[in-house]
Parts: C-alpha cells; structure tokens; sequence
C-alpha cells in the first residue's frame, strides 16, 4: 500500500531514528545467513507510524521480494479478531461472559474430564462446573491442541485427526462437536492450556450471531476498519508470502502448509485460519490502542478494551504459575492472560523493556503484534517460519524497539 509509510519524523514521536535503524540491521541479518525467507516490521506512536522496515524476499525461490502489501499466514493472530467478535456480541447483550457455551453449543452440555489413563482407555470424570464463556476467552476450559504432545488427551485429539489442521470435510460445527466428545484436560477454570477454546468461540460467534464467521468478521470488523486484504483465503495469491520451517540453521520452503492461505478452509478457524497484511494488522492494532475506535468507527467501548487486556488469571498471577509449560505464542514468566491476549503484568520478571499492562499474541509462523497503552504504542512483525519457536525474534524485536524509544 502506497500510503503504508513512516509518516511522522521519529523524533516528534519520541524516538531516535538511529537506533530504530537497528531493527532493520538486526533482522537483514537472519537474512544474509538463510535462517528468514524475509521479514517486515512496523512501529507506530500515537497514531503515527514511526518505522517501517523489510527486507528479504516472500518468496526466496521466485526472487519476489517482501513488500508493504505482502499477505502472511497470521495463524494465531487471528485469535485477537475472534475475541474481540465475541465482546463485539457481548456488548449487545447476546451473550454474557458467565454464560455456559452449552446455552448455544448443546454439545458442550455434559463434558468429561481425563483423571488418568492412556490415549487408547482414558478414565474419565463429569465436569464439575460448565465450560463459560470467559474459560474459551482465557484458554481455561480444558481444550487443548494435538501438536502438544504432552498429554494422553493430546494423544486423543492426534487420533481424531486435530493436530495441525481438522480432518478434511468437517466444517466449524462439526469440529465443534467432536472437541466436545472429547476428554477435558482438567476441570474448567483449573488451569490454562493453549488450545481450541478460540476456534470453539468461533463456532460460538456463529451461532450467536447467526452469520458464518468469516461473513461476521468481514461485515462487522473488516469493512469497518477498511481491512480490504483479511480472510480465510489471500485475496491476492500472488501477493501470499511462501511458507518455511528450519532445516540445519535455514529456511527450507513448505508448499504444504504455504498453500493453507490460497483455498477456502473446510473449517473456519477463529484459532488460526486468517490470511492478513501488515496495513491491515495495523489498522487492528490501533483500534486497540485507542480503545475500541479508529478513523469515527467504533467496534467496542474502552471499558471493553481495558477488560480484555486484564489478566484474568486467578489472583493475577502469572502463566508460569497457572499454565501449563507447553508451546504457546509468547512467554510465561511474567506475563498473564486476559480475554484474547496476553497481558504483562511484571516486566522484571519477565526480563522486557516493554511497560506493564501491554498486551499482545503472536502466530505460529513467527508473526507477532503488541499494544502497550501506556505508551500509546503498537509494534507488528511479520514472517513465514513454522515454528514461532524456532529464534526468539519476538523478545529480540521489543528490545531493539524500546532502546529507540527516548523521550
């Protein structure tokens, strides 16, 4: 996008240009050695965009360089924009954040819980509470992911086919519905485990709204925000970035996962199925930041926002507490879970620069965002490497951009 550009000397907005011109030099680096494909990244301060850097190429085989206008598999990032329909529905007063999701999803109405046993002869319990809302929002129903491999119930969802995908021809309802017959990891609201509690809110938003979900999401998020290059499937395919996964210190492509953002996907993922631009995320982010608002369009109401991005973890404490030490798109150790996001509670203990209450998530193939109130700041990266936890990009990039933040 033409108009996708630093429109603001850095200086007016509190940063050093120099020193952002090192976010740029550290991530040519990854380049120059073979381990990204190509990267951009934006940063952006009271409304104004500060820095935008690139480099590398979308698709290294074809010498297709990345561009502002790239589209990139954003995976987990789409867990923002489910939730944020959720509240969208909750502040209509479809629904309430205590509310069993048996209410619409009578699938949910009797779950089990695993006590022990293997994959193949699990025992089982009667949930002793039902599954709410506010447990899909926080990752505390008891769902979890097949590619976890640390539990017997993962084992289970892998033989049902959810590891990373849904079986071919099940559709959202569908997939629904067998999570539901499934065992819970543990009793709703217990823990917190990454999961398909976002995808099953998906369904939810569904069903509340009686819209399918991408039609909830363009009608109701993407038009009103002028987010013309989000959805299921890349609205340019030539624009689509290729995918790649490590392979003796380099990228190597994967046309198998790459080809996810060009076909329209059986299931409707609110997890993780969205195909979006770095203008795009943007315009995403920076209704966040102001608070539910961008450009007299108004999605959710600031007490909203602020509610989603509090950590709703019992006594505030702080994933390395209360989740389970499993792969998840950002760290533990200082950091909670509000409705959506991630939320800083201790920036010491999380050893960051960033300021308490930022809040944030990521995808599995290395993109990643955050929104830190207090600084009236939003930061966007964008890659193709599976898996997010290959390098620590995301730690790396909030120092380099916090250390150019001087005012």
């Amino acid at each position: 996008m033409a108009d996708f550009e630093v429109n603001v000397d850095p200086a007016e907005a509190g940063f050093d240009a120099a020193r952002l011109s090192r976010i740029d030099a550290h991530f040519d680096r990854y380049v120059a050695d073979g381990r990204l494909p190509g990267w951009l990244a934006v940063v952006s301060r009271h409304g104004r965009i500060v820095h935008v850097g690139r480099g590398g190429h979308r698709d290294v085989e074809a010498s297709l360089p990345v561009e502002t206008d790239t589209l990139w598999q954003i995976f987990s990032m789409t867990k923002p924009i489910t939730s944020v329909a959720a509240m969208m529905l909750a502040e209509e007063g479809l629904l309430e954040l205590d509310d069993p999701i048996s209410r619409w999803l009578p699938e949910f109405a009797s779950p089990r819980v695993y006590v022990k046993g293997s994959a193949l002869a699990p025992s089982t319990e009667p949930a002793k509470s039902p599954i709410r809302v506010w447990h899909l929002l926080t990752h505390t129903a008891g769902l979890t992911y097949g590619f976890h491999h640390g539990h017997p119930v993962d084992a289970i969802y892998r033989a049902a086919g959810f590891e990373w995908g849904t079986p071919p021809g099940l559709d959202l309802a569908a997939c629904t519905e067998k999570w539901a017959s499934l065992p819970l990891l543990f009793q709703p609201g217990a823990e917190w485990n990454y999961s398909v509690a976002t995808d099953v809110l998906g369904r939810l938003v569904e069903v509340v709204s009686g819209l399918p979900l991408d039609e909830f999401f363009a009608t109701r998020i993407f038009a009103p925000l002028g987010m013309t290059d989000t959805g299921f499937v890349a609205s340019s395919p030539d624009r689509l970035a290729a995918m790649y996964v490590p392979a003796s210190g380099r990228a190597v492509r994967n046309d198998a996962f790459g080809r996810l953002g060009t076909v329209r996907p059986d299931c409707l993922s609110g997890g993780g199925g969205l195909v979006s631009s770095a203008p795009d995320y943007w315009r995403f982010t920076e209704m966040l930041v102001r608070g539910g608002t961008l450009d007299n369009v108004r999605l959710l109401s600031p007490r909203t926002v602020a509610l989603m991005a509090s950590n709703h973890l019992p006594g505030h404490v702080d994933l390395e507490a209360f989740g389970r030490p499993l792969f998840a798109e950002m760290p533990f150790d200082g950091h909670g879970f509000g409705l959506g996001f991630s939320v800083l509670e201790d920036p010491i203990k999380a050893r960051t620069l960033s300021s308490a209450g930022e809040f944030a998530w990521g995808g599995a193939a290395s993109t990643a965002f955050w929104v830190d109130p207090d600084e009236d700041l939003t930061v966007g990266f964008y890659t193709q490497l599976l898996p997010s936890s290959t390098y620590r990009l995301r730690p790396q990039l909030r120092q380099l951009v916090y250390q150019a933040l001087v005012d």
